[in-house]
């Protein structure tokens, strides 16, 4: 093989041809790095759907805390003096009519007395007859002189004397049937006895309590307002009772108290619930329960609850911007209803915001803007095979 010699001249172009082919493959890959990050940095961050606030019309609920207790509570006592308590036909929990017997005391020792009573009566009576006979025949010998005047004076003064130990001995009588009536201790008005300290046996005297009684199975809330609120709550208001057991009542207001607590700053509401003296009844005097006044109904701008991202303890919502970016902007929230919130302040009717995927977004974000529908399907996860 015959050697081939080259000129100088050629050597140099070979040279620089080297170098230029190096440089372009070294620098190649960095270009096409940045022209890739580049095109991910326009990629949208989520695909997400809008909607713009819509008005509608929420009610109006100011939302309360209270313990329920007896509307009326009744405290039924012994209205006799020494007598033993024989039987006690009641006990708590159990539902009673006006007038029926709770208790019996032993009435042996009103019975002999209330038979003295009736055989004085009749003694004061037979007397009385005898003052009136005499009291007759000193009037009809009044006029012959035959007795004198002191004596006729007489004979009339134990006529009226006679008639006044009647009064007396029925009156003794009465007070003996009284208290023969007082033995059976009965129910003052219909309801549910609420508590018994009444025992067999027992001898009690005059005014000690032995029943207490929620009167007609009545109970009310009494729910606590604050004197900010109270002006907003008038009598008749409805109001949806919820107790810690879970029961719901609807009430309606009775009466708001005329004076504030000086210590909370707060006054109380009643409430009136429905009655019911059953004993599985899902309230019981006592309990806590929370509630709702309702106060009517106004307008409000409300959006989906999937637009409000709650971040820090504040709430936001994402505006769609023209450039297909979005802004996190703080907004205040109120009532709720279904599926909707109200938000009072921070954005426009006009705005749009973003419904799905907000959770999910930062401020500024890129994002691809797509219809309800279209949003649904590109989530929904592709089976294997297709």
């Amino acid at each position: 093989m015959k050697n081939i010699k080259m000129k100088p001249a050629a050597l140099a172009t070979l040279a620089a041809l080297a170098v230029a082919a190096a440089g372009s493959a070294l620098y190649a890959p960095a270009s096409v790095a940045a022209d890739e990050k580049k095109a991910e940095a326009q990629k949208p961050a989520l695909t997400v759907t809008t909607a713009r606030p819509q008005n509608a019309t929420l009610p109006n609920r100011l939302t309360a805390n209270g313990n329920v207790a007896a509307w009326q509570e009744a405290s039924i006592g012994s209205e006799s003096n020494g007598l033993r308590l024989t039987e006690v036909r009641v006990n708590v929990g159990d539902v009673v009519k006006k007038g029926e017997v709770l208790a019996v005391f032993s009435a042996d020792t009103v019975n002999a007395e209330l038979a003295q009573a009736r055989a004085a009566v009749l003694e004061a009576e037979a007397n009385a007859a005898e003052a009136k006979g005499n009291a007759e025949r000193a009037r009809t010998l009044e006029s012959s002189g035959a007795l004198s005047a002191q004596q006729i004076s007489q004979y009339l003064t134990a006529e009226q004397t006679a008639n006044a130990r009647i009064a007396s001995a029925k009156a003794v009588l009465a007070t003996q049937q009284l208290r023969l009536k007082y033995t059976q201790v009965v129910a003052p008005d219909a309801g549910v006895i609420s508590a018994r300290s009444a025992t067999v046996g027992a001898v009690v005297g005059a005014g000690t309590e032995l029943f207490r009684m929620i009167r007609q199975g009545r109970l009310e809330w009494r729910a606590e307002i604050t004197a900010s609120e109270l002006r907003r709550i008038k009598v008749g208001a409805s109001a949806l009772v919820k107790a810690a057991n879970g029961s719901e009542l609807t009430g309606k207001v009775r009466m708001i108290a005329p004076t504030v607590d000086a210590q909370t700053r707060s006054a109380l509401v009643y409430v009136d619930l429905p009655p019911n003296s059953s004993q599985d009844a899902p309230f019981k005097a006592g309990m806590f329960a929370s509630g709702q006044f309702e106060l009517g109904s106004s307008d409000a701008m409300t959006v989906p609850q999937q637009a409000i991202a709650v971040r820090d303890g504040f709430s936001y919502v994402f505006r769609l911007n023209g450039d297909q970016r979005v802004s996190q902007i703080k907004v205040q929230t109120g009532r709720r209803l279904g599926d909707r919130i109200e938000v009072l302040n921070g954005i426009k009717g006009d705005t749009p915001v973003v419904v799905s995927g907000a959770g999910f977004l930062n401020d500024g974000d890129l994002v691809r803007n797509v219809a309800p529908a279209a949003a649904t399907a590109s989530a929904k996860p592709v089976k294997a095979g297709n």
